[in-house]
């Protein structure tokens, strides 16, 4: 797993966190200090997207089945972005229409229980969204775990099928020297045999020359 997606995970996390409580913060502002923490944020949203498109060039260098863990994690943070960004246009299109609910208020026309509920109604759904990001956070984090397991599992495999072939490399180195010792034992016999025939065939022929020359002088007496 890469070093360097993590850590830009861990930024994006963290800032996504942060960018959700400043959310829900703003939507409780008025003023200036709306507009203050809109600015705010849409440097956060820029920071998020700078993240996102680092671990998406580091996903993509990695090895095939790490890079498809990575890109699904990815998708699950750009969805979590835009997520954000539609926090962040809703805050503004309330911040366009401030000085209609002022009018309001100051007529007496405005619900206060009314504003009240939708406040904490987005509260709680931004807490809830804030939830859900953390258990797809937590999610896969478990998912990157099992797949390192499961590569150092394969790398342990492998290194034992090497160590296997290694072995029976060196079985076969052996088999190859004790077959060549023994043509040369094959090799040296034969020529024994050859000179052994040699010798035989000599005192073969000296018993028959001395049996010759005895014939000979017996039959001249």
């Amino acid at each position: 797993m890469s070093e360097v997606f993590e850590g830009y995970e861990r930024q994006y996390c963290e800032l996504s966190a942060n960018l959700s409580k400043k959310c829900t913060s703003a939507s409780l502002l008025d003023g200036e200090q709306k507009k203050q923490k809109l600015s705010e944020i849409k440097a956060g949203l820029d920071e998020a997207e700078a993240l996102i498109r680092k671990m998406d060039l580091e996903a993509r260098s990695l090895q095939p089945n790490v890079k498809a863990v990575l890109l699904a994690k990815l998708r699950e943070y750009k969805s979590d972005l835009n997520n954000l960004k539609s926090d962040v246009k809703r805050i503004q299109s309330t911040n366009l229409n401030q000085a209609a609910r002022d009018e309001l208020l100051e007529s007496g026309m405005a619900d206060t229980q009314t504003v009240s509920a939708d406040q904490r109604t987005r509260l709680l759904m931004s807490t809830e969204r804030l939830n859900k990001s953390s258990d797809r956070v937590r999610d896969s984090r478990k998912t990157m775990l099992e797949t390192e397991d499961l590569g150092v599992s394969i790398l342990h495999d492998l290194h034992q099928q090497r160590q296997s072939l290694l072995h029976a490399h060196g079985t076969l180195h052996g088999v190859d020297d004790n077959i060549s010792k023994s043509k040369k034992i094959l090799t040296a016999m034969s020529r024994r045999m050859s000179r052994n025939k040699w010798i035989i065939g000599s005192i073969v022929l000296v018993l028959i020359l001395a049996i010759v020359l005895i014939l000979y002088f017996k039959l001249r007496k």
